[in-house]
């Protein structure tokens, strides 16, 4: 099976993994993450606009003390742009359907909640396949300090997400159970 094969299959079993999870709710997960965040008061944030089964973290991007923005896909095979965010903004759907903010500042995040399909111990994580993130996240890692914090349902744990060498590593993960504890061995 060749690697987009297997990344594919993963996909589609993580797609009802997350299904079954999100049925289930998220309990405190956004305030778990609030929590997690606060510490990062002051520093441009990226959060998200959850679409379809993805966990939500905005009470926690409105929490945060500090410029939030949310990402903006700006075309294919191109890093995404981020754009302020406010509680009570004018939003617009964007690409695959994503609500973006209808005007803001662009920001250059400094810690970003990056949603996912699935994750593993070493802090990887499988995403819808368009590779914005990856991207994103090694053009902001070649600029400054960046904190990475993948936010999904405990169950979207894996034994080990398929990688290739363009997949960039996230710093922290938290599910509504909490942190996950990431192996230092990668």
């Amino acid at each position: 099976m060749t690697l987009a094969a297997e990344k594919a299959a993963t996909r589609t079993a993580a797609f009802a993994t997350r299904k079954a999870a999100f049925a289930a709710g998220q309990g405190q997960a956004a305030e778990l993450l609030a929590d997690w965040l606060a510490p990062h008061a002051g520093k441009v944030l990226a959060g998200y606009m959850a679409m379809r089964t993805e966990i939500d973290p905005t009470a926690a991007m409105a929490a945060h003390r500090g410029p939030v923005c949310v990402p903006v896909i700006a075309g294919p095979a191109q890093p995404l742009k981020f754009r302020e965010w406010t509680p009570g903004c004018e939003m617009i759907p964007g690409e695959f359907g994503a609500l973006i903010p209808a005007e803001g500042a662009w920001l250059d995040p400094q810690v970003l909640i990056v949603p996912l399909l699935a994750f593993d111990a070493r802090g990887y994580r499988l995403g819808y396949g368009g590779g914005f993130y990856d991207r994103s996240l090694q053009g902001l890692r070649a600029r400054h300090p960046v904190l990475a914090t993948g936010f999904a349902f405990a169950a979207q744990q894996i034994p080990q997400v398929p990688i290739d060498a363009t997949d960039q590593r996230l710093d922290a993960i938290l599910t509504e159970s909490g942190p996950v504890r990431l192996s230092s061995v990668l």
